[in-house]
């Protein structure tokens, strides 16, 4: 496989960026299709009666909420992977670069062993915190305990993904997820239809797909040109880039705990509201969700990897041109995205649940809650330029005020106190983004994403 590394330093930016892009969204709607197959699969194959069916997809959507918390909370070490590596490439820095990725292997491979044991011991008092149904309580402990047990494959297959990005390649990880996809789908079926193992069917296979897929990548690209060389002796932590990755790490990380946090605060008004049916209705939105925003992600990312690389290079002039072709592709895809789930909400839940009142529920939440999609590209493209310069604090604070003082207001004053039941609570995601916007906007306009944050810089910019 030939060497896919890119720089975003020369060249037109809207073809690179698509270029980009594309395999890059490819990824994320293979790995989407993770969460989207177990909840098909339990949904539709997972018991005979309708309503253990039911309870069952709710306790895979509670359960899969919890992991990806834990995910989020190391987010911000792939992030500031992500960042220093593009930083580095574009300042044509190698060795800085390979002693960043050593660094963050290492510090992953500690945090998964952490939160691996500490969530599983305080696996039931959280879900007991979240008013999971009674119905869906063995469902979700199952179904997270067994997840938990693969962090250590999510973190790294995420790391190397990261990594990549930074580097200008989105190719490789399109061959390893799709790899990891087809498992995926082969062991649900197998273990949740053929086996009737249920949630924990759905889990194993999940988990088993994540280890093979970071396997394979892992040994591929040990024997490629990659900017690391995966032997043991790399796996170090270097103080000073450990340093560089906590200070633009722990903003993210912070942010994406308070965000996540926020979203389960939204799942327990929605288990008080309507109950194990509500459950797995805002689940199944919760799960097409993650495609529906994938192109705004993907954009995002792409003018995170251009910014990264081009600030490292000196060229601000060049990352501030290519969020302006980010926000303009991706919100166009949205908008088209929005349209189809205001026609056809009752075809988008029945696809994973033909319950009637599984599909009631879902089409009132879903038709409040998809107005976030106007605003989505927006904020994902503007972090994205943000983030690539280093300035995750930001992040920090917008997701915050927008998540504290927002979505979990909104929630429960419009879907509980105000008894809008899941339309109300639908509207806190919308009313968080919009105020997301307002807050990554004004710090565009005034400027201070220019000042330097990581101190890398090639040696012969100018400007």
């Amino acid at each position: 496989m030939a060497n896919r590394n890119q720089d975003f330093t020369t060249g037109p930016i809207g073809k690179g960026m698509l270029t980009f892009a594309a395999p890059f969204l490819l990824s994320n709607i293979l790995q989407a299709l993770y969460g989207a197959v177990d909840m098909w699969v339990v949904g539709n194959y997972s018991a005979a009666d309708a309503a253990a069916r039911t309870a069952i997809l709710s306790g895979v959507n509670i359960g899969s909420q919890i992991t990806h918390m834990v995910a989020m909370a190391v987010s911000g070490l792939t992030v500031s992977g992500t960042v220093l590596v593009g930083q580095y490439i574009g300042a044509k820095k190698p060795k800085d670069a390979s002693e960043t990725v050593g660094t963050m292997f290492s510090m992953l491979g500690i945090a998964a062993i952490v939160l691996t044991v500490v969530m599983s011991l305080l696996s039931a008092p959280l879900l007991r915190l979240l008013n999971t149904p009674a119905e869906s309580f063995a469902h979700a402990q199952q179904y997270l305990i067994i997840c938990l047990i693969g962090t250590i494959f999510i973190f790294g297959y995420n790391a190397i993904s990261s990594i990549q990005r930074g580097m200008g390649d989105s190719v490789r990880p399109l061959y390893f997820v799709a790899i990891a996809c087809a498992i995926n789908v082969v062991l649900d079926l197998w273990f949740v239809k053929g086996l009737g193992m249920g949630a924990a069917g759905a889990a194993w296979a999940t988990v088993i797909a994540q280890a093979v897929s970071f396997l394979i990548a892992a040994m591929y690209l040990a024997r490629s040109r990659f900017v690391f060389d995966f032997r043991l002796r790399s796996f170090r932590i270097v103080k000073e880039k450990m340093k560089l990755m906590i200070k633009l790490g722990i903003p993210s990380s912070v942010q994406s705990i308070i965000v996540n946090i926020s979203f389960l605060v939204m799942s327990a008004v929605v288990n008080t509201i309507g109950g194990v049916v509500a459950s797995a209705a805002v689940g199944i939105v919760g799960k097409f969700n993650s495609f529906a925003i994938l192109p705004a992600v993907a954009m995002s990312n792409s003018v995170s990897a251009y910014a990264a690389q081009n600030i490292g290079a000196g060229r601000h002039d060049r990352a501030r041109k290519c969020l302006n072709v980010g926000i303009a592709i991706a919100l166009s895809i949205s908008v088209v995205i929005l349209i189809a789930v205001q026609l056809f909400p009752e075809t988008i839940i029945g696809f994973f649940d033909s319950n009637a009142d599984t599909i009631r529920d879902g089409v009132a939440y879903i038709r409040t809650f998809s107005i976030e999609y106007l605003f989505i590209p927006i904020l994902f493209c503007i972090n994205g330029l943000i983030m690539g310069a280093g300035h995750t604090f930001l992040t920090l604070i917008s997701g915050a005020i927008s998540s504290l003082f927002l979505r979990i207001p909104v929630a429960i004053i419009f879907g509980s106190v105000l008894k809008w039941g899941l339309p109300g609570v639908g509207l806190a995601g919308p009313a968080a983004t919009l105020c997301g916007v307002c807050i990554a906007a004004w710090f565009l306009l005034s400027g201070r994403w220019l000042k330097d944050k990581t101190g890398i810089r090639r040696d012969d910019a100018v400007g």
